[in-house]
């Protein structure tokens, strides 16, 4: 479970209408359907309009019967050609589908939606209709949570994705490895694969936020609201007891650094994508006096995590 949110079962999501949201909410529900198939589109009567890569006018007949998963490629895109194990970037329109209404847009925010990594594993009900497709696509995915006692006051929408950018998706860190380390800190080795595991090397927090850069990547700069894919383990300072790993879910974890605790903002703001970064994060940055699951009140911890994207 995932537990660098501020408080333990709060949301890292906004709200269920966001970008982040509406794009996880396409892995949140893939997982009972075998995929649809460019070939052979599970949705009609949606149409596109416009240039493509530019913000579409989407059409159809209301009220529109929603089927959840089912997906049309609605208007063809004319860039590179996305591949397996890219990650794309996205802007979205969200449609009620009894009104035909725009209840959400992310055309007009300062950077897409980068969550969305082409793999069967993320997001098998989609998998065979994003792959294949070029860069300003735009398709259509039925959305319905009728039936999952969503609190919405929209609970059928069809959603607009249009591909803006593709890029390979990293899995670790990729970079300049740092040799300069300071010899009082926690030591990390790395696995084939790049998960961390810890030796703390006798180490004894003296208070204060440590960042302390492992690997430096040479991707761009992290910003203090943006969001970010990551792998990470995180420890105990008290005992090196692992509490919490992405490594061990076998997928990244995406997250806003508004959502997460202030030590994760503070430290990872300034890195660059591909980086592996240390941070030990004292408790006022942390749970403070709040206990959180596996972690005792008033904890230190230490985290390696590894900044795939920035978006």
């Amino acid at each position: 479970m995932t537990i660098i949110a501020r408080k333990s079962g709060s949301k890292r999501l906004l709200g269920a209408m966001t970008a982040l949201a509406l794009c996880l909410g396409l892995s949140a529900c893939s997982g009972n359907s075998d995929g649809g198939g460019h070939s052979g589109d599970t949705m009609q009567g949606v149409s596109a309009s416009g240039k493509p890569g530019s913000k579409p006018d989407i059409s159809f007949k209301t009220p529109f019967k929603v089927e959840n998963q089912t997906h049309q490629v609605i208007q063809e895109g004319n860039g590179e050609v996305i591949r397996d194990g890219d990650r794309v970037c996205t802007r979205s329109l969200a449609l009620d589908a009894k009104t035909g209404k725009v209840i959400n847009s992310t055309w007009d925010k300062s950077s897409p939606e980068c969550s969305i990594v082409i793999s069967r594993k993320s997001i098998p009900a989609y998998y065979d209709t994003f792959k294949g497709l070029k860069v300003n696509s735009t398709v259509a995915v039925g959305i319905d949570e009728s039936g999952s006692g969503s609190s919405q006051a929209t609970d059928s929408y069809i959603m607009a994705l249009t591909f803006v950018s593709r890029s390979k998706n990293l899995t670790r860190a990729q970079g300049q490895k740092v040799t300069d380390l300071p010899s009082d800190l926690p030591r990390i080795s790395l696995d084939d694969k790049g998960k961390p595991s810890l030796d703390l090397n006798g180490y004894k927090p003296k208070g204060g936020l440590v960042v302390q850069p492992l690997i430096k990547g040479e991707g761009a700069k992290v910003g203090e609201h943006q969001s970010v894919s990551a792998n990470y383990t995180g420890w105990l300072a008290s005992d090196g007891k692992q509490f919490d790993s992405s490594w061990d879910r076998g997928q990244a974890s995406d997250f806003s650094l508004d959502q997460v605790v202030k030590g994760w903002q503070q430290g990872l703001a300034g890195q660059t994508v591909g980086s592996q970064v240390l941070l030990v994060i004292p408790p006022e940055l942390g749970y403070g006096s709040q206990k959180q699951q596996s972690i005792p009140a008033n904890s230190t911890l230490i985290f390696v995590v590894d900044i795939l994207a920035a978006y």
